[in-house]
């Protein structure tokens, strides 16, 4: 599966854009490809959307991000059934989709990265004490959208504030 050379810091759509051109030169029918197109007429249904109220430039990133994970969970769900009946090869053809689909969702905080992000909150906000809390967890969702997982960054809050 040919990877391309845009950063992960670049827009999901940029991204998906030039994954897309990137797995038509190098396999039109292959996996990565159909999986890529099929994203991208969704995208274009969202931005139809969009612009239909009144969002000239489409749909928003956070638009991408909560499609892309709806088709995460749709695949898992396919592969479970597929593996239950016993279709193995489709459902092998699932998780290579899942897997696609993934790389372009961000990753979550975990470990020093997700410490340092909540220490970054906690100072910012001047938070000393727990019934802060719900101010940081907003924070941090606010600035590293779809990064957070509610459980670790829950402890790693909780222990800052401790």
């Amino acid at each position: 599966m040919g990877q391309t050379d845009v950063s992960p810091t670049t827009k999901i759509r940029d991204r998906l854009i030039a994954a897309l051109h990137s797995a038509e030169s190098d396999d039109p029918q292959g996996v990565r490809a159909r999986t890529l197109r099929l994203v991208q007429c969704a995208m274009r249904d969202r931005d139809v959307t969009a612009r239909g109220e009144g969002n000239c430039s489409g749909c928003e990133e956070a638009d991408i991000r909560k499609f892309l994970e709806i088709m995460v969970a749709q695949r898992e769900i396919s592969a479970r059934e597929f593996d239950e009946s016993g279709r193995i090869a489709e459902a092998e053809r699932e998780r290579e989709e899942m897997e696609i689909l993934e790389s372009f969702l961000p990753q979550p905080l975990q470990g020093e990265a997700l410490e340092d992000a909540v220490d970054d909150v906690v100072n910012d906000l001047e938070a000393s004490k727990l019934k802060d809390m719900g101010r940081c967890m907003a924070e941090l969702q606010s600035r590293y959208p779809g990064r957070i997982e509610t459980g670790p960054a829950n402890k790693a809050v909780r222990r800052a504030l401790g």
